[in-house]
């Protein structure tokens, strides 16, 4: 598929590809118009089978953790240990979550997706098939972390395939599917995690996620294409041969038997150990700092709902397994409908705001937003979803704590799932135009916010709602969430002066480093 177009590239380097398409596509610029220079080799059809097997990537993670919630019980009893030790086990889960991507984001940059997606799915079928044969606690907490550190990644890797072929101006779309894979975990996930665990028992939702990371792990290899611009420039550079797909490697090969010159690119990135300091870098800046910050605190009240649901539903409807995986089912709905329409939200007011401003919309990579208000153009379809997303979990606690039919709480999932996708989606999609070069490490910067702060909401959940009670406990996790709205408008405010203040140190750095290596010669 995307795999052909390396193939029979022009033998360049990356950032020669990068230069020569930036030159010509800011000649010939004109406002509202879009410039003939494409951003990628790669065709429509062909971007459309990359995101989607991004997307496929990003759904296990949360789908590993999502399964898992109506087995929580059972498996309490099965391993003879409390609620609060199993739900350490959520946490720990987290947290692994948070810390991995920074190092595999890292490597992604410079190595390439397809290296990174590989050794993520090592460790993660081979964590599963141990998960499935373990007998006691210790094995599944131990086991949980290093499931977690295989698939979180996924996540942080697939912004940075959308990053790799998409632009500004189409990047809200691109997001929103990739999104939509990675959501869909809190709705089929449980669904799939009931059924496994009511019929088949607890150790069959292990075996099935290592039968369903197999299945996605042989269309990878055989035709998903290196995308990393660091690597394959705008995807006219073949890979490395041990990078290629096996499509790709047997029509090279093929080619050479012909006598046909396969083209050898003239620049490899070197390949050192993940910094994950340069994750942490990102997370320290003022405007990144606030921006995750606030997807945090609405991640923690999403993760709150999601993890609280098990206990509730069994102690207050009587619900079984099976009944309470069926029960996420409105909640994954709303986060798919949210995360394809929430995209196009983003593209349309990216483009309604550029017409305004009279600002070019390139196909090309090297989109300049330093005179656009990029922040405005995301942040302005955040606001309604994160009131909505707060105000569902207010009501959603009180349903609770009156003991209204079931039907109430679980109808309003669906707008909690549709609102808090929204929010998260604009979150992510604002994170690649910041850094879209990085997109990777700025999505592990995120991961490692989010879900260190979802950790701990988690562990904290339990006791709130023994002290508060239902209703105020919700009540008080959606007034924290509202409180983020002030935080944003700073962002929309402040955020293009912090920005050029970020990008006059790049260059000031860039031209520090060039000078040292010139004096050095």
């Amino acid at each position: 598929m995307g795999t052909l177009a390396q193939s029979t590239a022009i033998a360049v380097a990356p950032e020669d590809v990068e230069t020569a398409r930036a030159t010509s596509s800011h000649a010939g610029d004109h406002s509202g118009d879009v410039a003939d220079v494409d951003y990628s080799v790669f065709t429509i059809s062909q971007r459309r089978f990359i995101v989607f097997m991004a997307s496929w990537a990003g759904f296990f993670s949360p789908v590993s953790s999502q399964i898992y919630f109506p087995a929580l019980n059972t498996l309490a009893r099965d391993l003879y240990v409390s609620n609060s030790l199993i739900n350490l086990t959520l946490t720990s889960y987290m947290i692994f979550q948070g810390l991995s991507p920074m190092f595999i984001g890292d490597f992604a940059d410079k190595a390439g997706r397809r290296p990174a997606y590989i050794v993520c799915f090592a460790i993660y079928i081979a964590a599963n098939i141990g998960l499935a044969l373990q007998n006691n606690y210790a094995a599944l907490f131990v086991l949980r972390c290093l499931q977690s550190a295989g698939s979180s990644t996924t996540i942080a890797l697939s912004s940075g395939v959308v990053s790799d072929v998409a632009t500004a101006s189409e990047r809200g779309s691109y997001m929103g599917f990739v999104t939509a894979g990675s959501l869909l975990g809190p709705s089929v996930g449980p669904v799939i995690g009931g059924l496994l665990s009511q019929f088949l028992g607890w150790r069959a939702i292990f075996w099935f996620l290592v039968i369903f990371s197999g299945a996605f792990l042989v269309p990878f290899l055989i035709f998903f294409p290196e995308t990393a611009r660091g690597v394959v420039g705008d995807g006219s550079v073949p890979p490395q041969a041990w990078n290629m797909s096996l499509t790709s490697y047997l029509k090279a090969r093929k080619a050479r038997e012909e006598g046909i010159e396969v083209p050898v690119s003239s620049s490899r990135q070197k390949l050192r150990f993940p910094n994950p300091l340069q994750t942490l870098a990102i997370v320290a800046q003022k405007d990144i700092s606030i921006l995750l910050f606030c997807n945090a605190i609405l991640f923690a009240g999403f993760y709150d709902v999601s993890a609280t649901i098990p206990s509730i539903y069994n102690e207050l409807y009587g619900l079984d397994d099976l009944q309470i995986g069926l029960c996420y089912i409105p909640f994954g709905l709303g986060a798919s409908v949210a995360s394809i329409l929430n995209g196009k939200l983003l593209d349309y007011n990216y483009r309604r705001i550029a017409k305004q401003l009279r600002f070019p919309l390139v196909k090309n990579r090297h989109t300049d937003l330093r005179n656009f208000p990029i922040e405005k153009a995301r942040l302005q379809i955040a606001f309604p979803m994160l009131t909505v997303g707060s105000l569902s979990i207010l009501a959603f606690g009180w349903c609770l704590n009156f003991g209204v039919p079931l039907a109430a709480p679980t109808t309003i999932l669906f707008l909690m799932g549709f609102a808090l996708t929204g929010a998260f989606n604009t979150m992510s999609t604002i994170l690649v135009d910041f850094y879209p070069t990085q997109a990777a490490k700025a999505t592990a910067a995120n991961n490692i916010v989010r879900c260190l702060l979802g950790a701990g909401a988690t562990a904290l959940i339990d006791p709130m709602l023994a002290a508060m009670g239902r209703g105020w406990c919700f009540t008080f996790v959606s007034l924290v969430m509202l409180a983020t709205s002030p935080l944003l408008v700073l962002v929309i405010y402040k955020g293009p002066k912090w920005r050029e203040e970020r990008r006059q140190k790049e260059d000031a750095k860039k031209v520090e480093t060039e000078t040292s290596l010139t004096c050095e010669k």
